[in-house]
């Protein structure tokens, strides 16, 4: 299954969320299930091409969850969510079964920040149900990665961790559609955000669709001096850099800005 192709002139907007108590973006305000599906409802008419639902928070220094909690969080807004609406939903999630579960329930993509790392079990999940994946680039894990990111070169090392991580998914017989993410916020200093976000276009080497998720992370609010909840505009301004860099995917908690802004670049680019 393909979910878009690499060179792209309109980005697809993916629409986050958590159904967590503890999410660095919105404190939990999702984590009941009627709220989450009326969120979901919102980010649709809003123009999400799709919806990334995860249960599990990978803030900085965050703690796991049980398997038995994500499976509570998540398995039953997506079975809400699919019986309301079609649009494709992802299930970010770093556990095989949880991901498993959410395929039956209607989700048809798996995103995994652990690039599959982190559940051997998780390539068969991958491999067995033929659905995109998108692997994304961190030093460390949540609980740790923000503690000292060092890298000689942030853009040479994510795209070498990318190409490898290919190569081994290709070399445990996974042929679906494999989305790259070079994981802005995971293990990185607000200069290593900025330099990948600058030289993005370097990860079109690998020939496989990109993903940023950019929204609301700390670095905006580091540079703007602005709190989580004043980042959205902000964030439409870099989806619409990413956009012109060549982004196949947007990851944001404001779809309505950045579908605006994604809007507002395919109209440039068609310009004479």
């Amino acid at each position: 299954m393909r979910l878009v192709d690499p060179d792209v002139s309109k980005p697809l907007v993916m629409g986050i969320l958590n159904v967590t108590p503890d999410s660095f973006s919105d404190g939990g305000r999702f984590a009941a299930r009627e709220d989450a599906v009326e969120q979901a409802a919102r980010m649709i008419a809003d123009g999400a091409d799709l919806l990334d639902i995860g249960g599990e928070s990978t803030r900085p220094f965050s703690d796991p969850v049980t398997e038995e909690e994500e499976l509570e969080r998540v398995i039953p807004v997506i079975s809400d969510i699919r019986r309301r609406f079609a649009v494709p939903i992802s299930i970010d999630t770093t556990k095989a079964n949880v991901a498993r579960q959410a395929l039956a329930a209607g989700a048809g993509l798996i995103n995994d920040v652990s690039a599959l790392r982190f559940d051997s079990e998780m390539v068969a999940v991958v491999r067995e149900s033929g659905c995109p994946l998108v692997i994304m680039h961190m030093q460390g894990n949540p609980k740790n990665m923000q503690v000292a990111p060092q890298y000689a070169d942030v853009v040479a090392e994510a795209l070498s961790f990318l190409e490898d991580r290919i190569a081994w998914l290709r070399n445990q017989g996974v042929t679906s559609q494999i989305i790259v993410d070079p994981g802005i916020g995971f293990g990185k200093t607000v200069a290593h955000n900025l330099s990948l976000l600058k030289h993005l276009a370097a990860l079109k080497k690998l020939a496989c669709p990109i993903l940023v998720g950019h929204s609301r992370k700390a670095f905006i609010g580091k540079i703007l001096d602005l709190p989580v909840d004043r980042r959205d505009e902000a964030t439409a301004v870099l989806s619409a850099y990413c956009a012109l860099e060549g982004a196949a995917v947007l990851r944001v908690h404001d779809v309505r800005r950045t579908a605006q802004a994604v809007r507002l670049m395919e109209q440039l680019r068609q310009a004479n």
